[in-house]
């Protein structure tokens, strides 16, 4: 992927949630991180009490001792067997949770290709701090994106108590840094029973995947779910009744039923 000229200066809109330094070998460039999602567009909602319409408490309430716990009381107790914990007090957790260094090492890379998507976490855009890290900031985004026919960088990164598993890679000539799960959390793809040679099947199928190949736009997705939901809130607050439109069960089809039909649904 080849690097833009302006996406590493442009200014993030929100504030940075971490400064620190990129690192790789000796090298450090100064960098800011921004959540790359963001999730204020999805609806929540408060727990109420229906009688008088007030929100409710979530009490740390003990069932032996019958009474609310404060947190001067909490420790923290991990279950061994079952009903059997053992505690761990913050001093003894202090002691073993990482420091919080205000880097991210990068130590191995990788083709891009080698890095697995369901290792993927949350999402972040790195910004250089100044001009003399925006010129090396360049260079690591254009070397990314060069070598390896684009390549990551895998290393780590203590923070908040935690020490986490990242990847830094190029993307439209910014750099983004992904939190990845450790190997240990990762599970394999399901093994499959061999399929049957269905060649017809297979011609249909392509012509039909074809048919609908088109530049990716994500913003033509609407989440329905949500969008019903806040014509429900805003009929509501109107004080107007909300009626949902009825969904029709689809006709459950063979495979070449499926085909038949999409392949006639085509424009």
């Amino acid at each position: 992927m080849t690097p833009s000229n302006d996406s590493a200066s442009t200014p993030s809109p929100q504030r940075p949630i971490w400064k620190g330094a990129l690192c790789i070998e000796r090298l450090q460039i100064p960098v800011k991180v921004f959540p790359a999602t963001s999730d204020s567009a999805t609806i929540s909602f408060n727990q109420l009490h229906e009688v008088c319409q007030s929100r409710v408490k979530q009490l740390r309430w003990c069932p032996k001792c019958e009474r609310e716990v404060p947190m001067s009381e909490i420790i923290k107790g991990f279950e061994f067997e079952t009903g059997h914990y053992v505690m761990v007090g913050d001093a003894e957790f202090d002691a073993v949770k990482p420091t919080s260094t205000r880097e991210i090492t990068l130590t191995q890379f990788a083709p891009r290709a080698a890095l697995p998507l369901v290792a993927l976490d949350r999402a972040y855009f790195l910004e250089p701090i100044g001009q003399e890290a925006t010129d090396a900031y360049r260079l690591v985004v254009d070397v990314l994106a060069r070598l390896l026919t684009g390549a990551v960088g895998i290393g780590k990164l203590g923070i908040y108590g935690r020490e986490y598993l990242v990847a830094v890679l190029p993307v439209d000539g910014a750099l983004m840094l992904f939190t990845l799960h450790p190997a240990r959390e990762l599970r394999t793809a399901p093994t499959l029973a061999p399929a049957r040679r269905l060649p017809a099947e297979q011609r249909a199928l392509r012509e039909i995947v074809s048919a609908r190949v088109q530049p990716l736009d994500l913003s033509t997705f609407v989440d329905e779910h949500q969008a019903d939901l806040q014509r429900l809130i805003d009929a509501k607050i109107a004080g107007e009744d909300y009626v949902q439109a009825p969904v029709e069960a689809a006709a459950v089809l063979s495979l070449s039923e499926a085909l038949a039909q999409s392949l006639m649904d085509l424009p």
